[in-house]
């Protein structure tokens, strides 16, 4: 989650709360008295004293002096975006649902995303890209074209293959062909 603070007549500042370091976390929990899952679901709804609190814990690395009650931005000058990860998983997750009939159907929830998701994230035309991306699918290699493993090497000597893998007589760690698969924890 990324917090904007716009000083009034100033540009605005991103302020990224997960580049926060455990110390840093612990120091906005005990300056805002919120447990740090208070914390990251406040970033979610804007909670002043959340943003307020990272801001302020983010501006002291540049300036270690900065006390927390010398930082008093106005309601109006913080809000807080999605970054391009927290909006992919977000369209992921949003369409996984719908291909399982959770919800509406792919389009509907492409419009709904297209709707509402811009306008909240770090990078309004990436997300834009991205539902419709996801709604189309890949992109389809063209007809009559080798796909880029299918092409043909310079070198035009025979290679040896082998439909078995061999062990391995390299120090180096193991290759894809040697190697179980870990199932990803996303």
């Amino acid at each position: 989650m990324i917090v904007v603070y716009t000083p009034a007549g100033g540009e605005p500042e991103h302020y990224d709360a997960s580049s926060l370091r455990v110390s840093e976390a612990s120091i906005v929990q005990r300056t805002v008295d919120m447990k740090w899952q208070e914390i990251a679901s406040g970033l979610e709804r804007d909670d002043l004293d959340a943003m307020r609190g990272i801001i302020w814990v983010l501006k002291k690395r540049s300036q270690p002096s900065l006390r927390y009650g010398e930082f008093d931005p106005g309601v109006n000058e913080m809000t807080t975006v999605m970054d391009d990860r927290e909006v992919d998983s977000y369209i992921d997750n949003a369409f996984r649902m719908a291909e399982a009939g959770e919800d509406g159907g792919l389009q509907d929830v492409a419009d709904v995303l297209q709707a509402n998701l811009p306008e909240i994230s770090l990078n309004p035309e990436r997300t834009r890209a991205r539902i419709t991306e996801r709604l189309t699918g890949p992109k389809a290699e063209p007809v009559g074209e080798p796909a880029p493993e299918e092409t043909a090497s310079e070198d035009p000597s025979p290679s040896p293959t082998s439909s078995t893998p061999a062990a391995s007589t390299s120090p180096s760690s193991p290759t894809s062909s040697t190697s179980r698969r870990r199932r990803s924890t996303n």
